[in-house]
C-alpha cells in the first residue's frame, strides 16, 4: 500500500534550485529501452533524440538498451537494466518487451516507464504484482472516452453518424463510442459500415445525406476519411467529420480537407518552457514528432522524482504518484494506478498541412 504522501507541483529547474537532492552522474543512471533496428528504429530514434535533450542539461547518464519487440525478449532487457545500475527506465514501445521485463524490475525496485504501450490488462496485472509500471501514455480507454465527450459536448443538437470500417480495430472503437454515448442520452442518427480502401464512398456518403445526417464520426484509416470528406464535398453535402488517432498518418493518396476533426497527442512543446524547449529542438535540428516530447518529459519526471526521494528517503516510485510534475507534455500527474489522472487526448483541426489543437476553452 502507498504511503499518505504530500501533493507536490514540481519542475526539475525548482528542485535543483532547492537542493532536494540534485541529481548528478554519479547519483542518477536511466535506461532508454527503445528499438535500434528494424521496422521500429525510427520511434526508437524519437525516444532517444528527446532522452538525450533532457539528460545532457541535467547531467543525467542514460543507458541505451536495444529493443527488438520479440516476445520473450523482455528478461534480457530487465538484466541489462540492472547490470547498468538504472534507477529508472524509460521507453518501452512494445508490449512483448514490457511484460517479460516486469517480474525482474519488480524484484529490482526499478520504475518503468512506457511511452506507447496502451492495454489496460498489462497494467492490471502490473499493479496487482506489485510491479512498478507507469504509463506516460493514454491508454485503450481514453481514446474512445475523448471522442464521446466531443460529440456529447459539440454535437448534441445534430444528427451524428457512427461509421466504422468493419475492421477490428474500427467496430471496437465505434462501438465504444455508441455505448458512451446511449448511455448519456445520444442515440445516434445513423450507423454504417464501409468497406476500406476504396477509391469513392459516394454510396456512403448518399446514405448519409439521405439520413439527414450533418455530423459524423469515421471508424477507420486516415485515407478513407480523407475519401469520404472529398466526396461529401463534391456532392455539396455540408457533413463535419471527426477521426480518432489513426489520422496521424501520410496525407496520401487523397489530401485531407480543410476542417476535418480528428482527436490526438500533441507532438509539440507544452507548458510554460514550450517556447524554450521548441528553441533547443530546432538549435538541435530535431523536429518534435511522435515520442521526442514524451522521451524529454519522461527524463525530467524522474529526476524530478529521485530529488524528492533522495531528500524525503522514499523510494522513486512513491514520489512518482500523486506529485504534479511540470513537464514537456504540460502538467503530468501519476494516480494510485500509476495511469495519467488526465486523458491527454485533444480535439484537433486539420489545418492547410497539419493538425493543430483546437483552441483550450472548447477541450
Amino acid at each position: 500500500m502507498v504511503k499518505p504522501r504530500l501533493k507536490l507541483v514540481l519542475a526539475t529547474p525548482l528542485i535543483l534550485a532547492l537542493g532536494l537532492g540534485a541529481p548528478s552522474a554519479a547519483e542518477l543512471t536511466l535506461a532508454v529501452v527503445a528499438p535500434v533496428d528494424g521496422p521500429f528504429a525510427v520511434l526508437g530514434e524519437q525516444v532517444r533524440r528527446g532522452a538525450s535533450l533532457a539528460a545532457g542539461k541535467l547531467q543525467i547518464r542514460l543507458v541505451e538498451i536495444g529493443e527488438t519487440c520479440d516476445e520473450g525478449s523482455g528478461k534480457a532487457i530487465a538484466e541489462a537494466i540492472a547490470a547498468a545500475g538504472a534507477t529508472a527506465a524509460i521507453g518501452f514501445l512494445c508490449s512483448e518487451s514490457l511484460k517479460d521485463a516486469l517480474p525482474a524490475l519488480k524484484q529490482a525496485d526499478v520504475p518503468a516507464f512506457t511511452l506507447s504501450v496502451r492495454w489496460k490488462g498489462l497494467m492490471e496485472d502490473a499493479i496487482k504484482a506489485g510491479a512498478p509500471l507507469f504509463r506516460l501514455a493514454p491508454n485503450a480507454d481514453q481514446e474512445a472516452g475523448k471522442l464521446s465527450d466531443v460529440i456529447l459536448r459539440d454535437w448534441a443538437g445534430s444528427a451524428v453518424a457512427l461509421l466504422e470500417d468493419g475492421t477490428i480495430r474500427g467496430r471496437e472503437l465505434t462501438e465504444a463510442i455508441r455505448i458512451s454515448l446511449e448511455e448519456r442520452g445520444l442515440k445516434p442518427a445513423f450507423i454504417d459500415t464501409f468497406r476500406p480502401g476504396q477509391e469513392q464512398q459516394l454510396a456512403l456518403v448518399r446514405r448519409v445525406r439521405n439520413a439527414g445526417v450533418t455530423h459524423a464520426f469515421i471508424g477507420g484509416d486516415r485515407s478513407d476519411l480523407a475519401v469520404i470528406a472529398r466526396d461529401a464535398k463534391a456532392e455539396g453535402l455540408a457533413l463535419t467529420l471527426l477521426g480518432g488517432e489513426a489520422m496521424r498518418a501520410a496525407d496520401e493518396p487523397v489530401p485531407l480537407e480543410d476542417g476535418v476533426l480528428a482527436v490526438g497527442l500533441i507532438e509539440t512543446p507544452q507548458g510554460g518552457a514550450a517556447e524554450a524547449l521548441a528553441g533547443e529542438l530546432a538549435e538541435s535540428k530535431i523536429e518534435p514528432e511522435g515520442y521526442v516530447v514524451p522521451a524529454h518529459a519522461a527524463v525530467t519526471i524522474l529526476a524530478d522524482a529521485w530529488g524528492i526521494s533522495t531528500a524525503m528517503g522514499t523510494p522513486v516510485a512513491d514520489a512518482l504518484i500523486g506529485t504534479t510534475f511540470e513537464t514537456a507534455l504540460g502538467p503530468v500527474t501519476f494516480g494510485e494506478d500509476h495511469e495519467l489522472t488526465e486523458n491527454p487526448y485533444r480535439l484537433l483541426v486539420w489545418q492547410e498541412d497539419r493538425f493543430v489543437p483546437v483552441p483550450d476553452k472548447t477541450q
